[in-house]
């Protein structure tokens, strides 16, 4: 497959909030690639579309996320079917896992799925994520498992990925990888960045050979609360204007 070529900027077709969560998911991918998480353009992160609840962007398949732009994102509805004229492709596949929790959560507007090497080395461990780092508490205090059951193209496997995922932030797909889910774009980013730091850590502390000091499980039951506080109640807010700029430093394309 060629590299498709440049999208036409969208920004005069579409409402100003779809706009604004094209720029955001964009960005998104593009943070994912500069961090080193993505599989080529073998996962995905998807988000409602503003005032369309049956309507979602993703992105173009075949696409690396460092080339991803606010207007080649796709519109789809929740079978995966292009709802708006796009040069793109995508992978309705793909979109299984992610229909299937936008669909069964109000606040589900925004789904990210990585297969990062560290968070399927801890997916494949049976002990999953364990209590090792600061990262980690923040993740534990919100945490579902779902097992393997093969390459996600089963419409069968929906009802039970949504009954494990319940009303969880951070979903870990075993032997696959994570899943975060929030109501907005920077809080899904921010709870995959710790699920990865959790996963990073983990390896690299049983890779050590010494013995492991859990967390006491009373620091994890207060966890979320320490977050709010944390980031001052905006969650991944407070970090998103930062990690926006580092990418307009690197290359402002994204925008486009």
């Amino acid at each position: 497959m060629t590299t498709p070529s440049p999208a036409a900027s969208l920004q005069s077709q579409v409402p100003a909030d779809e706009w604004q969560a094209r720029l955001d998911l964009a960005a998104a991918y593009r943070l994912v690639a500069l961090f080193g998480w993505s599989d080529l353009v073998f996962t995905h992160l998807t988000a409602k579309v503003p005032g369309a609840d049956a309507h979602f962007l993703i992105n173009p398949y075949g696409m690396l996320f460092d080339e991803i732009t606010a207007s080649s994102l796709v519109k789809v509805d929740r079978d995966g079917r292009k709802v708006m004229d796009s040069p793109y492709d995508v992978n309705p596949a793909g979109f299984t896992i992610h229909s299937a929790i936008h669909a069964a959560r109000e606040d589900a507007h925004c789904v990210m799925h990585t297969h990062s090497l560290n968070g399927i080395a801890v997916s494949a461990q049976r002990g999953g994520v364990l209590p090792l780092s600061q990262q980690s508490i923040f993740v534990l205090a919100s945490l579902a498992y779902h097992d393997y059951e093969g390459v996600a193209l089963n419409d069968d496997e929906k009802p039970r990925l949504v009954a494990d995922l319940g009303t969880k932030n951070f979903f870990m797909l075993r032997n696959h990888g994570l899943l975060t889910v929030a109501a907005t774009i920077p809080d899904a980013f921010l709870f995959m960045y710790l699920f990865e730091a959790a996963c990073t850590i983990q390896v690299r502390a049983q890779a050590g050979g010494g013995e492991l000091i859990p967390i006491d499980p009373r620091i994890i039951a207060g966890a979320q609360q320490q977050a709010m506080q944390v980031t001052r109640g905006a969650g991944g807010g407070l970090a998103w204007p930062g990690l926006l700029r580092k990418l307009d430093r690197l290359d402002p394309g994204w925008r486009a």
